[in-house]
């Protein structure tokens, strides 16, 4: 769009491993340090909302720098995620209400978030961008990596139980599950353990461990399917989930497999580019996979489905169109 931006991220993000909880706290200030010495005065600041972000924030209210949110769940994700974090909850909430409240615009990835964020904040502009793909990138036809199976599923992401790893791990021992059909998985997490254990008792799963994001794409252009198998504890999930992967999944060509979630539910259904599940659904699971490698031709027209859509709406470039737009009109410039 022709706005130069300059881009502040941990300097693990691309790395093959992921550092201790308080590394990355003290790695998330140092970040923001070199983020304050470099601002000019007539910078943006655009952060993917976290608490951690809390800092940056007050100084750019002071500073009058224009601050927007890109909002992609509710409080609760953290929680979930990191459960020693829920002695906190009665500082981190409010730090992070107070960065909604007093924020330039708020960006947010779903529908439900867009309402669950204008009423949290006790505003009415809140925006709603959703994610996209990079079709570049993510696309069909792609060699397939050496130590990829034959026939698998493909999860990628972060090992979570909220991301449905132990419904995974559940269903790959089911008899529905197709006997030749591995479970591909890329990612590290909570839940790392838990996937080293099943390993130990089946011949079913391949662990890859952590990837380089540019090497992700060649995985799952080859996959029968991605999963996006995201659960709802706590809540958490009620205010729509619209995740990443499932854009990349289907700029890929490839069917994806989701829960019944608002959001992710919505654009398969709609698209007709895969199989909504019942949510904590083992069966299920074994069962859509099972009638994808069954059915072959309307696998592929499902995967012609999702590019075509990825494409045609959800790209990278038609997603930076509307944040533009979004940006200049609040800061009228």
């Amino acid at each position: 769009q022709g706005v130069q931006v300059s881009l502040y991220q941990p300097s693990y993000t691309h790395k093959t491993y992921s550092p201790s909880l308080f590394f990355r706290l003290l790695h998330a200030l140092w970040l923001q340090m070199q983020l304050w010495l470099r601002w000019e005065r007539n910078s943006v600041l655009y952060i993917r909302a976290h608490y951690l972000a809390f800092p940056s924030s007050v100084i750019a209210f002071l500073l009058r720098i224009p601050v927007f949110h890109e909002i992609n769940g509710p409080y609760e994700d953290v929680f979930v995620t990191h459960p020693s974090l829920n002695k906190f909850k009665n500082i981190l909430i409010p730090m992070q209400l107070w960065q909604y409240k007093k924020a330039t615009g708020l960006i947010a990835v779903t529908k439900e978030l867009q309402s669950w964020a204008n009423a949290q904040a006790d505003r009415n502009d809140c925006a709603f961008i959703s994610n996209g793909a990079n079709t570049e990138l993510f696309k069909p036809g792609l060699k397939k990596p050496e130590d990829a199976p034959e026939s698998y599923v493909v999860f990628f992401g972060g090992l979570t139980k909220w991301h449905g790893v132990p419904i995974m791990l559940n269903a790959i021992t089911h008899s529905e599950w197709p006997e030749h059909v591995k479970l591909l998985i890329i990612g590290d997490g909570q839940c790392t353990p838990m996937v080293q254990d099943a390993l130990k008792n089946t011949n079913r799963i391949v662990y890859l461990g952590k990837k380089k994001y540019a090497d992700v794409a060649s995985y799952v252009s080859n996959a029968l399917a991605g999963l996006v198998i995201i659960n709802n504890p706590d809540k958490r999930s009620s205010t729509g989930v619209l995740p990443l992967k499932l854009y990349e999944t289907m700029a890929c060509g490839v069917p994806a497999i989701v829960t019944d979630l608002p959001g992710q539910a919505d654009i398969v259904r709609e698209s007709k580019s895969g199989t909504v599940i019942p949510q904590d659904n083992p069966e299920a699971l074994a069962t859509a996979v099972k009638s994808l490698l069954q059915n072959q031709e309307t696998t592929s027209d499902m995967g012609k489905q999702a590019r075509e859509t990825i494409v045609r709406e959800h790209s990278w470039f038609a997603r930076s169109q509307s944040t533009y737009e979004m940006i200049k009109s609040f800061t009228g410039h």
